[in-house]
């Protein structure tokens, strides 16, 4: 019998939860919640209990009696380093005193595994949050003093394409030299330096608007309209990350509505989804110059990746970078969580203390 590993992905209106033998997912459930189950929460925190009654609900249907490991999803800790990390009480004492960048669902991953560990056995683990800090220096500075940019970008997928590739080509992780665009709900582009996040444009404040973002703005136009008395704080922080990009432009934050809409004639639709494609090609350029080389690759991933016609707007522009463009459509967050666990069996990789 192979090592069984439960891994935990709670997010914001679902707990993905699966159950993985030998690297092979065998069983799987999505726990979905309605706005009204989740309604009485003001945080993150105060879901723990309700989220594991039914991850142990998942445990009971299923008959499982014994793990070797549990990984759950790192949430919005401190600056680490890129790797594994085995729950500790510290970690879960910054999640309870809410000692942690930013309030995120993700934020409780890490307890959800460590209660698994504890009902199943084996250890609890956490794997590339998005809060990995690999920054060069110059990376940081932001043009004014008073604002440092920090290093927030969907870490666990992008790391895991990057390993991916390099298998694929034959390159040693220490060796990997790539470009990687993750394109979701939020798009983040990274230049990857010999295995190292150096710069990443943070989804939340800058690059490409996306489907649900607004990306990077005009800094005196947006300073305008923040102090125009038009419009209250809770619009313009919802007009950034929520209600910003396609679903600012075109009230849809699906792509399949937009290529619909392209489809029948819609000329804006077609204007605001090329634009989001130039935009991804630009940072995707801007990124290539920050990796100061010629990328071995560059790596095209996450949801949006499914649209070939998307996908094929941004190779129009950025082609002539490199020859290898690789393309992963989607995030398979759980495949990259249990991935890292037997990682630590095999002794390939040491899992780190928080």
């Amino acid at each position: 019998m192979g090592k069984k590993v439960l891994v935990i992905n709670p997010g914001a209106t679902s707990t993905k939860v699966a159950l993985f033998e030998d690297n092979r997912s065998v069983k799987s459930k999505r726990i979905e919640y309605t706005v009204e189950d989740l309604k009485g929460f003001s945080k993150s925190t105060e879901q723990i209990d309700f989220r594991w009654k039914d991850i142990e609900d998942a445990i009971n249907e299923w008959n499982l009696n014994t793990i070797d490991g549990a990984v759950g999803r790192g949430g919005l800790f401190k600056p680490l380093e890129s790797g594994i990390y085995r729950v500790n009480e510290k970690m879960i004492n910054d999640i309870l005193s809410g000692n942690m960048v930013a309030e995120h669902i993700s934020n409780i991953g890490a307890i959800l595994a460590h209660k698994a560990s504890k009902h199943l056995g084996g250890d609890a683990f956490i794997v590339d949050p998005v809060s990995v800090d690999e920054f060069e220096d110059v990376a940081r500075v932001s043009g004014i003093p008073e604002i440092e940019r920090k290093a927030l970008q969907h870490t666990l997928n992008i790391k895991q394409v990057m390993r991916k590739a390099c298998k694929e080509m034959g390159i040693d992780t220490k060796d990997a030299n790539f470009v990687v665009a993750h394109l979701g709900s939020g798009i983040s582009i990274c230049p990857i330096k010999d295995g190292r996040i150096i710069d990443a444009n943070n989804a939340i404040e800058e690059g490409p608007f996306s489907p649900e973002r607004s990306g990077g703005l005009p800094a005196s136009s947006f300073f305008k309209l923040c102090f125009s008395g038009k419009y209250e704080k809770d619009w313009i922080k919802k007009r950034l990350k929520g209600n910003g990009g396609l679903v600012a432009y075109l009230k849809t934050n699906d792509l399949r509505d937009v290529e619909a809409m392209m489809d029948k004639g819609d000329k804006k639709a077609d204007l605001i989804y090329r634009a989001m494609a130039y935009q991804t090609a630009k940072e995707i350029g801007a990124m290539c110059a920050a990796l100061g080389k010629k990328p071995k690759g560059i790596i095209i991933t996450g949801g949006l990746a499914n649209s070939s016609r998307f996908v094929n707007l941004i190779k129009e522009r950025i082609s002539f970078f490199t020859a290898n463009i690789l393309i992963y459509p989607g995030e398979d967050e759980l495949i990259a969580m249990a991935d890292a666990a037997y990682r630590v069996f095999s002794g390939e990789e040491e899992p780190k203390e928080y």
